[in-house]
Formats: structure tokens, sequence, C-alpha cells
């Protein structure tokens, strides 16, 4: 749908609360258009920011009238949780667009560069976004989650360059047609919208095809990556992928692996969130998908090896159909913890599947052999977490694309 965004005054976002869509709201007012949204909950991390630039904000337990607006913009969550809402916006006769579409529209004013793949897209887009921002390309930075170097989902430059992470469920990435497109990996995902691994590799060769310039091979800047602060041989590879954008802009590799060296994560992205009174170090992760878990439990093995710590992982799983068609996967991911703690399926966008649940995945990761619980709700959960004592001697962490998170924050104080 082609839209000329100079005659765009309002906007009204429907999910606006979202790591992702929230960052758009923060572009669409830096450009001096009005916008309001409806959420589900409060969110103080993305809708704090929003309302201090002048949104305004409605939760949709007290949102009764669809504001007008010239452009409506949904996040897929909401197509499932609010769908009269969406329904009331295609009444109105104006466009309705979901976030990656209406993202799609915002980037054709600029030289993008998108970052794609299975696993890696938010820390490799903030890591090209902190060597960009260091060797004096000033870019528009999305991306979902919040960059510690300026401290928001959303940055604003005043050059031609968009960095951008292109998401690959239902295909948003082709939402983009790059300067520079970058492809950290492949694996299956997604299953719910993909009919399998070639289905998958054939919208990434679409993907590349929209591209002027594409990455999918950045093995020869893997001996060029520094000693970095961020954990893990997979944020080696997601450096060494920025670093070969560095390349392709015309950006020194000396200059840009000092800004590496010295980048220093991003929310979610196993953040060390701090130390208990009794010791416990706790981290948070973002890890869904059977890979990523064993990354992450590697990077962790990497700095507590096996017996010097004990690791507790308290997991939510992420999709009734994720969980399903990766199952044996994520019954075998948790090898390196030493206990194992599962929240309820966070169903985002799906409606229950009585064939998968917590309880069963928690059978399968229990006959290898490890010690593993299943709780029916997040308040038994933190019934023992509180309950239980943990000292110097464990490391907690909190794992998933819901929020699970939720749990250590209400009930592990830091000091």
């Amino acid at each position: 749908m082609e839209i000329d965004l100079n005659k765009i005054k309002k906007v009204f976002f429907v999910g606006i609360g979202g790591i992702g869509i929230s960052a758009l709201a923060k572009m669409v007012i830096s450009r001096g258009i009005e916008v309001s949204g409806v959420n589900d909950e409060e969110s103080p991390k993305t809708l704090e920011p929003l309302r201090e630039l002048g949104a305004e904000i409605f939760l949709q337990k007290n949102f009764s009238v669809l504001p007008e607006a010239d452009l409506y913009i949904y996040s897929d969550a909401w197509i499932y949780r609010g769908p009269e809402i969406l329904e009331n916006a295609k009444a109105t006769g104006k466009p309705v667009l979901s976030y990656f579409e209406a993202l799609g529209e915002f980037a054709k004013a600029y030289k993008v560069i998108a970052i794609s793949g299975t696993h890696g897209k938010t820390t490799t887009t903030a890591m090209v976004a902190d060597i960009m921002v260091d060797a004096g390309l000033d870019p528009t930075v999305i991306v979902g989650s919040f960059v510690k170097k300026f401290g928001s989902n959303f940055r604003k430059g005043e050059s031609e360059y968009l960095v951008v992470e292109a998401d690959e469920y239902n295909r948003h990435m082709l939402n983009f047609h790059p300067f520079i497109s970058v492809i950290t990996n492949i694996e299956a995902d997604h299953l719910d919208c993909y009919k399998d691994l070639a289905d998958i590799q054939e919208a990434f060769d679409i993907f590349i095809s929209q591209s002027q310039n594409h990455i999918k091979d950045y093995s020869k800047y893997l001996e060029k990556v520094p000693k970095l602060a961020v954990l893990g041989e997979h944020n080696r590879m997601n450096a060494a992928s920025a670093l070969a954008v560095a390349d392709m802009l015309g950006i020194n590799l000396e200059e840009a692996g000092k800004t590496l060296a010295s980048f220093s994560g991003t929310w979610r992205r196993l953040e060390k969130k701090g130390v208990t009174e009794t010791g416990t170090i706790v981290y948070d992760d973002y890890a869904h998908h059977p890979t990523e878990i064993r990354a992450s439990l590697q990077a962790l093995r990497e700095i507590y090896p096996k017996g010097s710590k004990k690791i507790t992982v308290l997991f939510q799983p992420h999709l009734y159909s994720r969980t399903k068609a990766l199952f044996k996967e994520f019954s075998e991911s948790f090898g390196l913890a030493d206990e194992v703690l599962l929240l309820p399926i966070y169903f985002a966008r799906e409606a229950p599947d009585p064939e998968v649940s917590s309880g069963i995945l928690a059978e399968a990761i229990n006959k290898n052999g490890q010690s593993v619980l299943a709780f029916d709700s997040f308040e038994l959960a933190e019934a023992y977490v509180s309950g239980n004592t943990f000292s110097k001697d464990d490391i907690f962490v909190t794992m998933g694309a819901g929020e699970a998170y939720k749990v250590a924050e209400k009930c592990l104080k830091l000091v």
C-alpha cells in the first residue's frame, strides 16, 4: 500500500507498548506527527518515554472509543488480543498497517541497513549502530531492545542511514529493500507461518534479491573480532557480522574493533541484573529457541564452569507452536543448567494447544536426567523462588521472550 507520509498528521498504535512498535512510535513523533495508542498493560520502560514525548496512551481495560487518525499501526499480537480494535480501525477507511508494513514505508526515505536472521538480530543491530555512531555516520536506529549506548530502542540520526532489526516472522523482513542486508544465520523457527526450513531459506533468498548489498558469509571477519565485554561465541559471530557491515561502509576496522571491545550489550540479552543480599548473581536473557538457550548457558559456563556454581534457569516457553515444533530440541537444550524451572507457556498471538504444555516439557527434560519443576502459575513459581535460600554459590537466570524476568524482580532483592 502506497502512503503519502507527508499527509499523515495523526497515527494511532494498537499494542504501542511492544518493544519494537514503541520504537517506531518514537520515530513517528520525531517527524512531528501526533501519536496515540492502546496497550494491554502498563509497561514503564516503553510507555513512560512515549508519554514524556507527548503521546496519549490508553490501557485496554479503559479503552472504548477509537480516536480519529490518518494511519493505524498494529502489533501482530493484537490480531488476537484486540481484533475488535483492528476491525474498528479498518471501518474508518483509513490505512491500517502492521508494524513492519509501516516501518517499511517510513524506511523508504533512508539507506536501510537491515539485520535479519534466526538469532542475534538485536545484538548485531546494536553493534552496527554503535560502530556507525562512533564513526560519525549518525544513523537513525530502530532495535527490538534498549541499547545501552543511547538508552533507548530508538535513536534519531541526521544522516541518510537507517539501521533496523528486520524480523523474519511472517516474512516481515520483505517489507524492506535494503542498501545493505545482513543474515546472521538461518535455522528452523516460526513454523506456524513457514512450512519448513526450505520455505524459510526461500524467504531469505527473496530478502537478498531485494537488497543492493548483502552479507551472509562473515567468517573472514571472525579473526578481527577483539576481546568482547559480552559473553559467548555467539556474540563473537554477531561482532564479526557487524565488522562486515563496517567494512562495506568504509569504516576503519581497527576503530570499529575498539567500539566492539567496549560494547556493553542490550536489555534482556544475557544481562547481568545484579547480586542478591546472599550473593546470588542474577541474569536475565531473551533466549526462547533451543539454540539460543544452549548458547546462553555455554556463555555462562565459560565464566562459571560446571561445579563452581549452581545454575538455576527459570524459563517461560514462548508460543505453543514453537514449543511443539521444536519439542525434542527444547528438552535437550538445558544440559548445562543444574535446575530448570518452567513457567506456563507464553501464548502471545496463539490459542492454547492442549497437546503441549510446560508440564509435558518438564517430563521430557526430566527423562534426560535433569532436575526440573513446572508451575501452573506465576504465583506458584514466585512462592517457590521466594522460599528457596539462594547463596553465593548460585546463579539464577530468568529466560524467555515473555515475562519470566518479572519473577526475579518480584522475589529476588538485588543490592
